[in-house]
């Protein structure tokens, strides 16, 4: 491993690995799907458990935090994806779990924490804002606090999508959807010693990481957007630290190609994706590359979004595809006809007249 892969004695690839061994019998591997009319491979992590890659991330949270002994109740800050996951994985573990969601939260994802048991509190109109309520009753219960994405074991489980993209693929580039950037971090030190550029995708006016790893740290107020999931104030400071130093670049998206792409990404590929899930794709159109892979990070959009955004867009139709010349074999009956008058003539003249068949005598017989 490069010296450079190991940041901070927090995370590293090692960690990443561990926690591969970790899901294994948890969670399958979510396929990987060639999308011919955008000329990129999809990881597609919206048929992940929860619909969301989220879920790796919590659940090897609570696995790692079981092996040191911490069985202490998990509460957890989230627009909607990490809650689901962090329920499900609550679940499935047999221990408790809270969740404070913002007031707009999907529907979708609401109903999707609840249905796991988990205890669900509404609280602000941002991420932000219930990110602070979660740190008061972490404060006040002796809960475990977990992060959507500036924790060491959610970053290593978020990493275990890059080792199954280059299981089966051996991309070039890895294209990920950057709001925390727990996912970017993982998947960057899960390729980055094996050559593999990784590039993050933001959406215009919510760029809070390429900020700050251009060295600018103002909190913005992020504006209104159709990936939620990344809609994020303050980057982590785990992350950005990773990001910092292997990230190869960002792309920012701007919200009418966001939307475009999710619409083509329905009707075309026929793959439901959310906002963020696909913002990969979206940044993916600028970057060249021979074999690259954007992850559709989830898929939990509501139906009354996807209707009205089926609606009101109207994705241009793709090019054709380049059609090659094929040479057209000519039936032997059309031969003739299809030669030159000339040649016809001159053919006539060299080929021997054919011989009349021979008539056999029949000799009759004696009565």
């Amino acid at each position: 491993m490069e010296p450079s892969v190991a940041i901070a004695s927090a995370v590293s690839a090692s960690d990443v690995l561990a926690a591969q061994a970790r899901l294994r019998r948890y969670l399958d591997i979510t396929p990987t799907h060639y999308a011919e009319r955008f000329g990129c491979w999809l990881k597609l992590e919206n048929l992940q458990r929860t619909g969301s890659y989220k879920v790796r991330g919590a659940l090897n949270a609570l696995l790692a935090a079981r092996e040191r002994g911490d069985n202490r109740p998990t509460i957890a800050a989230s627009a909607g994806n990490h809650a689901q996951g962090l329920a499900w994985a609550a679940y499935r573990l047999g221990l408790q779990a809270i969740t404070v969601m913002p007031r707009c939260a999907p529907q979708t994802k609401i109903a999707g924490v609840a249905h796991w048991g988990a205890t669900v509190r509404l609280h602000g109109e941002s991420y932000d804002e219930a990110k602070a309520f979660a740190a008061e009753l972490a404060a006040q219960h002796d809960y475990r606090l977990l992060s959507a994405f500036d924790d060491p074991d959610v970053i290593a489980g978020q990493g275990t999508v890059g080792l199954e993209i280059a299981s089966v693929l051996s991309p070039d580039v890895v294209i990920v959807p950057i709001g925390g950037g727990g996912l970017a971090a993982g998947v960057v030190l899960a390729l980055k010693s094996q050559g593999v550029r990784v590039i993050g995708a933001q959406v215009e006016g919510v760029d809070a990481m390429a900020r700050a790893l251009r060295g600018d740290d103002r909190i913005l107020e992020p504006v209104a957007t159709l990936a939620d999931g990344v809609k994020v104030k303050e980057p982590g400071q785990l992350t950005r630290r990773v990001l910092r130093e292997l990230l190869d670049d960002v792309v920012i998206v701007r919200e009418a190609e966001l939307r475009e792409t999710l619409v083509r990404l329905a009707l075309e590929e026929h793959v439901i994706a959310e906002g963020a899930g696909a913002l990969a794709l979206a940044a993916g159109k600028r970057i060249a590359a021979k074999r690259k892979c954007a992850v559709v990070s989830g898929g939990n959009l509501d139906a009354g979004v996807l209707a009205s955004l089926l609606q009101d867009v109207r994705p241009r139709p793709p090019r054709k595809p380049r059609q090659r010349k094929q040479e057209r074999l000519m039936p032997p009956a059309a031969l003739p006809s299809a030669l030159p008058a000339g040649l016809l003539s001159s053919l006539s003249h060299t080929l021997p007249t054919p011989r009349k068949p021979r008539v056999s005598r029949t000799e009759e017989l004696p009565a």
